[in-house]
């Protein structure tokens, strides 16, 4: 028995009511979009765009994250399965979140979003994903948790003193604990993005945060699953696994973006037309005041 390492018997699920099951891996889901929810009303506070947008941006959020992530799952890790037995896409309580696809759904729901409200609130595509980076990093932290909650995705046989044993799996080594790996690359990521935003944003060009998320997500992301286990059994002949090859596109589009920006982007704050402003402002009195 290697004494050093942290033996790992967590139940995954908190309670239970009936045959209904509150499980870790859901509450964090919870949180993270909550937390999300009040991060975009402090964006929205600050540049002054309407706060009835939040409900429908969650909704759109919420949709394409789940949407994507179980499409992804299902046909990146399993087509065969799954185009055989299509019902069972539906089963989500079943596990099986992909977040490649949900990366993918929530570009195709963000850019919907942008076409939807941005013209007649004067923002664009790029000016939500620039936020949406901020927020979804941090989600990615909450997401990890809830997989080491949950005993699944971790890494190959380690001897390093925070090896982890995850005895619900079988396993009598120790073994990376990738999922903390990448929650603290994820975590690490948000705080950078926010401080940039917090205190950078005048500074900045469109763009440039989304272009460093892509980036040093995937790129955290494609360089852990070096040492991760196989998540099905066709990635074990593999050069690359399915989540490497799946980060390339976004690796490569983050660099893109991020010198797009650098190069010939426009302001990233959000600026309000001249007579917009005009607009907002009470008429003036044309009553004379009493003294």
């Amino acid at each position: 028995m290697n004494i050093l390492a942290v033996y790992w018997d967590v139940d995954p699920v908190i309670f239970s009511l009936g045959k209904l099951e509150v499980r870790y891996y859901g509450l964090f889901f919870v949180i993270a979009f909550t937390i999300g929810y009040y991060i975009f009303k402090y964006f929205f506070k600050r540049e002054e765009i309407s706060l009835k947008l939040l409900d429908p941006l969650l909704y759109t959020l919420i949709i394409g994250t789940l949407v994507g992530a179980r499409l992804g799952h299902c046909l990146f890790y399993q087509p065969d399965y799954y185009l055989a037995n299509p019902i069972e896409i539906l089963y989500v309580w079943e596990g099986g979140l992909a977040s490649h696809g949900g990366a993918i759904a929530l570009l195709l729901a963000m850019w919907w979003f942008a076409r939807r409200y941005g013209r007649k609130n004067q923002f664009n595509f790029l000016w939500i994903l620039d936020r949406l980076g901020i927020t979804v990093a941090l989600a990615g932290f909450f997401i990890r948790m809830g997989n080491l909650m949950n005993s699944e995705i971790y890494g190959n046989e380690t001897t390093l003193p925070w090896g982890f044993v995850f005895l619900r799996k079988g396993e009598l080594v120790a073994k990376h604990p990738t999922q903390i790996y990448e929650a603290l690359a994820y975590l690490l990521l948000f705080v950078f993005l926010i401080f940039l935003y917090r205190k950078k944003l005048p500074k900045l060009k469109e763009g440039t945060l989304f272009g460093i998320f892509l980036l040093v997500l995937f790129a955290a992301r494609f360089f852990i699953e070096y040492i991760k286990e196989p998540q099905v059994t066709f990635e074990e002949n593999m050069v690359l696994n399915m989540g490497q090859i799946l980060s390339i596109p976004f690796i490569f589009a983050g660099a893109i973006l991020l010198l797009y920006s650098i190069m010939r982007g426009k302001p990233a704050m959000r600026t309000i037309p001249q007579e917009k402003k005009q607009n907002k402002q009470p008429p003036l009195s044309t009553t004379r005041g009493t003294y």
